[in-house]
């Protein structure tokens, strides 16, 4: 019988993916440079305040103006008479004008009067009147000059309010439940947990210079709202058996191009241990975080690498020192988490939930809304993670006089079905990396759904979410109708239109689990045509669902015909 053997085959050297606690700190890319020269990025405001402003707009350096000034909140929008097929063509400083976007992180924070005040003085003068909601409940400026920008801290910062790491590789603004600390319903009050994360830790240079942003949630209600599957680390109100009521721990959730749900990671938080276990993360996926290629660089891809049990034993061995009790998983959600309409709250007073057209404000509108939460009795407001807003702490027999005083602002409790449930993102009137128009598009749209459909019982309602390029802003692939803008190729040369997602959503609203939206094949749908595609999706949906069925369900069971 013949020997034989088999040659060794040489392993290949594994390939950095430039994580500083097994590679080393040696930046691998433009954007690593830059963050580490220099001092921490936050160093970037002194620059702002003493020279940038006073010297303005081109005596801004490149890596200050495309990069660091982002840990500050501000990014250059897009300039005007750019139209959507330049997008992506054309490099930063073509594609940016003169002005910024400033970006007012609130971390859930229930504003007073004053508050919005101070927002809708600084839109007036300083923001042509411009003020928008994102759906991670922050608050948007536009049209920003950077002789401006000191005086606009001053006025934030005398308030309590600031927009220090709002953007950037950084812990970026907290989600909280709405209803936080009011809802009768409520398993846990979040919100002096994130308040406390707050103070121990932004701002701070050594959590400066993340592979990329951190997304931060937390929710104490039973209506699961700040969409806990999507976010980096989310914190989840849970019964434990014995220790009583504390979170759930969510990890490592994404959307974008590349999107991922977020996993349980198994474990039972306590209140105290919140802002503990908040630090060791962010400080993992600072070590562990990938760094070498921009586009992989969120937690999500080091937990897809790992796995639960390796990611839970690293922070447990190397950043807590400790082992995390094992604890239980949340309830199936009850109720609706965008909180539109009237509700109790749990001292006898109410709260509402109202809608805006897609999450758009203005100046003006925030300062009516100011003069009626004081008029409410001193009410406060807090946005939503579906850009919506909720007034808190209303007395029951100011209800009536507040719905009166906000509706000539165009902020209803009582909205048709599709403005209720429509959201969308920035688009093109100021983003660059836009290819469409979505926030007028999104509002027209909803209006004329609502028509058409009046009368017509859709409950619950069906959510539509308008983005205006594939970096999904407001969840395109986790909403019912999830409309993409994009070039599209047609007979008469190259166009837009929108890609349909559909059958997405979040672990709400009885829904047992998250998923994300089903795409048909070829299928394009133009600005002219998506009111009659939309319609036409629904009413066969409402005439051929089986008992309970909801949108989703019944998306993903249809033919493909059915969705065209």
């Amino acid at each position: 019988m013949a020997n034989t053997t088999t040659a060794a085959t040489p392993s290949r050297p594994r390939r950095s993916n430039g994580q500083w606690a097994v590679d080393g700190r040696a930046p691998l890319n433009p954007n690593e440079e830059f963050k580490q020269a220099g001092g921490s990025p936050l160093a970037v405001r002194e620059r702002i305040e003493r020279i940038y402003s006073k010297r303005g707009f081109d005596s801004i350096p490149s890596d200050d103006l495309h990069g660091r000034m982002r840990w500050w909140g501000l990014y250059t929008q897009r300039a005007e008479g750019i139209d959507g097929h330049r997008t992506g063509t054309l490099g930063p400083d073509e594609l940016s004008g003169r002005h910024f976007m400033m970006r007012v992180r609130l971390d859930g924070a229930a504003l007073t009067g004053e508050q919005l005040g101070v927002l809708a003085g600084i839109s007036r003068d300083f923001a042509r009147g411009t003020a928008d909601l994102t759906d991670r409940q922050n608050l948007q400026f536009h049209w920003v000059e950077i002789e401006s920008v000191p005086e606009i801290w001053r006025r934030l910062e005398s308030v309590g309010l600031r927009t220090v790491e709002a953007c950037g590789d950084t812990p970026r603004g907290f989600l909280l439940s709405p209803v936080a600390g009011v809802a009768a319903d409520e398993i846990i009050d979040p919100a002096p947990m994130l308040a406390e994360i707050a103070r121990r830790y932004l701002g701070r240079p050594e959590l400066a210079n993340l592979p990329r942003k951190f997304k931060t949630a937390a929710t104490g209600h039973p209506s699961l709202d700040i969409a806990h599957e999507i976010n980096d680390l989310s914190y989840v109100g849970v019964v434990h058996p014995r220790l009583g009521p504390g979170f759930d721990l969510w990890v490592a959730g994404g959307l974008s191009t590349s999107p991922r749900l977020g996993e349980r990671l198994g474990v039972f938080c306590t209140e105290q241990e919140g802002p503990e276990v908040w630090y060791a993360m962010v400080r993992l996926f600072r070590d562990y975080g990938h760094r070498r290629l921009r586009n992989r660089a969120r937690l999500k891809f080091l937990l897809a690498d790992w796995g639960v049990e390796k990611f839970r034993r690293v922070l447990e061995d190397e950043y807590l020192g400790r082992r995390l009790t094992d604890g239980p998983a949340p309830a199936l959600s009850v109720g609706n988490p965008d909180h539109i309409g009237v509700h109790d709250q749990k001292d006898g007073r109410r709260y509402v939930g109202l809608a805006p057209r897609v999450g758009r404000l203005s100046g003006e509108v925030l300062a009516g809304l100011a003069d009626a939460v004081e008029v409410a009795g001193g009410a406060r407001v807090r946005p939503t993670p579906l850009q919506k807003l909720v007034v808190l702490d209303v007395a029951p027999d100011r209800v009536t006089d507040l719905l009166a005083r906000v509706e000539p602002l165009g902020l209803t409790a009582r909205p048709g079905p599709f403005r209720r449930a429509t959201m969308a993102c920035t688009g093109i009137e100021y983003c660059k990396f836009a290819f469409v128009e979505t926030k007028a598009a999104a509002t027209a749209l909803a209006a004329e759904l609502d028509s058409r459909f009046e009368g017509v019982g859709i409950d619950p309602p069906i959510g539509l979410a308008v983005n205006g390029c594939p970096n999904s802003c407001v969840r395109i692939q986790l909403a019912d109708i999830g409309l993409k803008g994009q070039l599209s190729r047609t007979d008469g040369g190259e166009g837009f239109a929108y890609q349909v997602h559909l059958g997405g959503g979040l672990a709400t609203m009885g829904r047992p689990e998250a998923g994300f939206g089903r795409t048909v094949r070829g299928l394009r749908v133009t600005a002219d045509e998506v009111a009659d595609y939309v319609e036409r999706v629904v009413r066969r949906y409402l005439a051929g669902r089986d008992g309970d069925e909801t949108f989703a369900q019944w998306s993903h069971r249809v033919d493909e015909a059915a969705l065209r």
